[in-house]
């Protein structure tokens, strides 16, 4: 298999996000679910040999089928949504606790998340602190001065409808620092196949 196939999907959660396997918009026409399957597709298809990967091939078969019949999509964008409410278990351990410990790993989570957005919803990139509360269990205040410094810093700016954005020097600082923060680079690692929320990560031995 090539160095360059994502990784598989966990299978922890049962939920796969669609969406992110293809790197496309929720609300993307299915004109462009197909063009970007069919891309894929030849890519992952086993009979290819350099890039070849039957399992990947298979999540891709699954997403094209749920994502172009009207009903499905519509009963899967449901159970989207509310998979999405759910904070994200890796936020949970003790690395990103309140108080100065974890305050860069905040900042670092933050910006992995605005990252993930931008990459997989160009046309709607930006999280609420609302979301980020949710996503992150914590409270609006343990984010308020995190949230100040990403944008004292202009790694985040906020578009007009008060949402966060990461800008391009946000982008940056988060290719360069993230592969220092395993568990962050695993989250956005597993993003990129549809598994960023397969249940709470274990920390690394080093």
């Amino acid at each position: 298999m090539s160095a360059e196939s994502l990784e598989t999907p966990a299978q922890e959660s049962g939920f796969i996000d669609y969406y992110e396997l293809l790197q496309i918009s929720p609300n993307a026409e299915i004109e462009t679910v197909q063009r970007v399957y069919k891309m894929l597709a030849t890519r992952y298809h086993p009979d290819n040999p350099e890039t070849g990967d039957t399992e990947k091939f298979l999540r891709l078969n699954e997403a094209i089928g749920i994502l172009t019949d009207v009903e499905h999509r519509a009963a899967y964008d449901i159970e989207h949504h509310l998979h999405y409410a759910e904070p994200i278990g890796l936020f949970e351990l003790k690395d990103f606790a309140a108080g100065i410990d974890g305050e860069a790993n905040r900042r670092m989570g933050i910006l992995c998340l605005l990252y993930n957005r931008r990459r997989s919803n160009p046309d709607d990139a930006g999280l609420s602190l609302l979301e980020f509360e949710s996503m992150m269990s914590f409270p609006r205040e343990h984010l308020m001065f995190t949230m100040w410094y990403l944008k004292e810093r202009q790694y985040v700016r906020q578009d007009e409808k008060s949402d966060y954005v990461i800008t391009g020097d946000g982008v940056d600082y988060t290719e360069t620092h993230l592969p220092t923060h395993r568990l962050l680079y695993k989250m956005l690692k597993a993003a990129e196949s549809g598994s960023a929320r397969s249940g709470r990560p274990q920390p690394e031995v080093a």
